[in-house]
């Protein structure tokens, strides 16, 4: 596996404007893109910072796995996305390594980016992102 970089901290809110503004005034950021990604019943919000993004999540539908994630412990960090090259490759040999994966193949992401999640249970707790450009 060649993971290249972070690619983004997923973080999840309720509020995603009022979220927006914290990190507009805050740490002077600018939100660059805001996109909706159905499948996953959520909205999300970037800002770039160097090479790593903040992705602010928020869920638009109680089911869904932000709106999950956040009744059960509500909002903060949610993933941590990991840039790699090769991404059908990189399941294969991190499956062949026991690590229990979310997605035995790669969905569409925000951004324009495929993307697999790796079960915290086999990531000592952390919603671990792998993310490739299409």
């Amino acid at each position: 596996m060649l993971t290249t970089h972070i690619e983004h901290i997923g973080i999840a809110v309720k509020n995603l404007n009022e979220s927006i503004k914290y990190y507009e005034e805050i740490f002077n950021l600018k939100c660059y893109a805001i996109e909706e990604v159905k499948d996953q019943k959520v909205r999300t919000a970037f800002f770039q910072i160097g090479e790593t993004k903040i992705e602010l999540l928020e869920s638009t539908e109680p089911d869904g796995p932000v709106g999950k994630f956040i009744e059960k412990k509500g909002e903060g960090v949610h993933h941590i996305a990991f840039a790699v090259n090769n991404l059908n490759g990189t399941l294969k040999e991190i499956e062949a390594k026991g690590i229990q994966l979310i997605d035995k193949q790669p969905r569409n992401g925000a951004e324009g980016l495929e993307i697999v999640f790796l079960h915290p249970r086999s990531t000592y707790g952390v919603l671990t992102e792998l993310c490739e450009k299409k």
